[in-house]
């Protein structure tokens, strides 16, 4: 039985097999004979709305042959208090497979836990696997090999995305800088889980070398990659005065672009509030990556799938 819980979980090598396999789901998407989910029925069990995920996860499902429902909280008795361990249990017994996008991690894991079907963490306030996932296969594609490169993320460095990146890290060993500041900087045990000693260095035999700084010029520098998400997060919508105000001067923008590689790609997981964590112009200027590294949701999550049942 497989999951996809989290990045921090997921073995290496079925973390390189995703990533090669979708080389082939991209490059041969026109293929009809390729349906390791015929005759399956998956349900897409979302807390929180969507565009992207649930979009690619509904058709990557009907394209590998599977049936596909989609149950919000107000379509489960989850939303009337059920508790996780039930419905999956119930569900477990109906259908073959569930992705799951919702706010606690610990959700996620006891469905897998009670289930007993293959499971995907289609987002979670912890971790976004599909999306860092989609995001290296992109650099891949377009730059080749991430190993020993720089990704800088930008803005609110404690939410879900950089969580996920700091795992990518761990396991691929490349360099991450996390520019926020210190308030929305990672948790000091998540950085430590992830092999970086409370005193900021790194343990022994850690592939990761992870910066946490205030600097965002210093993390900018010579930077193959800068990265970037909302600095409001889905049900943080209180909270948005005061992190628009701490979070100003983390966005990407032409000056900071200028500081990074000349060819470096700038990226954004989306949706993007233009004006806030990127503006405008850089936003368009690199638009085509950005829309490429959405588009490879879709085929590397065709991936996962294609591994969950394997």
């Amino acid at each position: 039985m497989k999951h996809l819980l989290s990045l921090e979980k997921l073995p290496l090598a079925d973390l390189e097999k995703i990533l090669r396999d979708a080389v082939i789901f991209k490059r041969e998407r026109a293929r009809l004979d390729r349906r390791p989910l015929a005759n399956q029925t998956w349900a897409l069990m979302f807390s929180k709305s969507s565009t992207r995920t649930r979009v690619s996860f509904e058709t990557g499902i009907r394209e590998l042959g599977g049936q596909v429902m989609f149950l919000s909280a107000n379509d489960m008795q989850l939303g009337r208090g059920e508790p996780i361990k039930d419905t999956a249990r119930v569900l477990g017994r109906m259908i073959h497979g569930a992705v799951i996008r919702t706010f606690a991690q610990g959700e996620v894991e006891e469905f897998a836990e009670f289930s007993g079907i293959p499971t995907i963490n289609a987002l979670t306030d912890d971790e976004h696997p599909c999306q860092i996932l989609a995001d290296i296969f992109t650099f891949k594609e377009l730059r080749g090999p991430i190993s020993g490169k720089v990704v800088t993320f930008v803005g609110d460095g404690a939410c879900n995305v950089p969580r996920s990146w700091i795992w990518a890290a761990a396991k691929l060993g490349f360099e991450l800088r996390i520019a926020a500041p210190k308030k929305f900087q990672p948790p000091a045990e998540v950085l430590e889980r992830a092999g970086l000693r409370s005193d900021g260095a790194a343990s022994p035999g850690a592939l990761a070398k992870i910066l946490c700084t205030d600097d965002v010029e210093k993390a900018a520098r010579g930077a193959d990659v800068l990265y970037t998400d909302v600095w409001v997060s889905m049900g943080l919508e209180a909270e948005a005065a005061a992190r628009l105000r701490a979070l100003r001067g983390y966005q990407i923008n032409s000056k900071l672009v200028k500081l990074a590689k000349a060819d470096a790609l700038v990226m954004h997981c989306l949706p993007a509030y233009r004006g806030k964590e990127i503006d405008e112009e850089t936003f368009e200027a690199n638009a085509r990556t950005i829309f490429t590294q959405a588009e490879n949701r879709l085929h590397v999550q065709k991936a996962v799938l294609s591994w969950a049942v394997a």
